[in-house]
């Protein structure tokens, strides 16, 4: 079962992440001028992502029912995970976020697209009282909530602007990549900061320690392997942005580059949703 959990984590983080920073840098690298092919693309990949996220949000809250019982019945009695919906803080947050996930499903079937980013934004900040972010009260925890959400609008439009990236790389004919590159990286800086800050603030707070104890072992290990996959994602970005003038005479290389920054970067979420199951480590006293 936790296997499972941790699996289904990873899934719904992944495709929320993608959906929301796609969103967000489709107007930012290439304006409001539609572009066809392009948008029918984002269009069909985002409504695709869209139900995924549906499915394994309700499959998330089976697992946690589930759990919660130590029964695999009590998934699907509904009684029980009415329990769960009603009277735990996981099921009161999950409400509005499957709500938010079916509007966002619905939205995506209209042409309503002025609504896109501001659900997929809603569905991506409740996220953050899931795990961790929830486990302390009072101001503490709503402040450490509010860190939690900036820490994923960062992830998430790093990640999706290297998927919309990938999709404008695939048709090097129809845009200028050295532009396109130069505004992704400068938003890129303040994303880095924003993602090492946040991310120190959210151990320190969670372990008591600037790094938890310790280091090759449960919780520090995991966040030790998802800082390196970060810094080899830093080394690629930096890497092309260092090389950025002669970028059209190396698409192929580029391509290939944004690609394997984007995989190292599910990487670093698949190490978050087995992060969100393991103890912090919080220091006594």
């Amino acid at each position: 079962m936790a296997d499972l959990l941790v699996l289904c984590r990873f899934l719904h983080f992944i495709v929320v992440l993608l959906m929301f920073g796609a969103c967000v840098f489709r107007p930012w690298l290439l304006g409001a001028e539609p572009q066809p092919l392009l948008d029918r693309q984002l269009h069909a990949i985002t409504r695709g992502l869209a139900w995924l996220a549906l499915g394994s949000g309700v499959a998330w809250l089976l697992l946690i029912t589930a759990s919660m019982a130590g029964d695999w019945s009590a998934a699907l009695q509904w009684p029980t995970v009415q329990l769960v919906l009603g009277k735990t803080f996981f099921g009161q947050v999950w409400t509005w976020h499957l709500l938010l996930n079916l509007l966002l499903v619905l939205g995506l079937m209209t042409p309503w697209t002025a609504l896109r980013l501001p659900l997929s934004a809603l569905l991506l900040a409740t996220l953050a009282p899931v795990g961790h972010g929830a486990m302390l009260d009072g101001l503490s925890g709503q402040l450490l909530i509010l860190n939690q959400v900036v820490h994923l609008v960062c992830v998430g439009a790093w990640l999706g602007g290297l998927l919309l990236l990938v999709l404008i790389l695939r048709q090097p004919g129809r845009f200028t990549p050295a532009p396109i590159l130069k505004r992704f990286s400068g938003v890129g800086y303040g994303l880095v900061t924003g993602l090492l800050v946040t991310g120190l603030i959210n151990v320190r707070v969670l372990t008591g320690q600037l790094w938890p104890t310790p280091l090759f072992s449960g919780f520090a290990l995991i966040l030790l392997i998802k800082v390196m996959l970060v810094g080899a994602m830093l080394a690629l970005a930096l890497f092309n942005r260092l090389r950025i003038e002669d970028c059209e005479q190396r698409l192929g290389t580029l391509k290939t580059s944004v690609v394997l920054e984007g995989l190292l970067g599910i990487a670093a979420v698949a190490a978050v949703s087995l992060l969100g199951t393991l103890p912090p480590m919080v220091m006594a006293g």
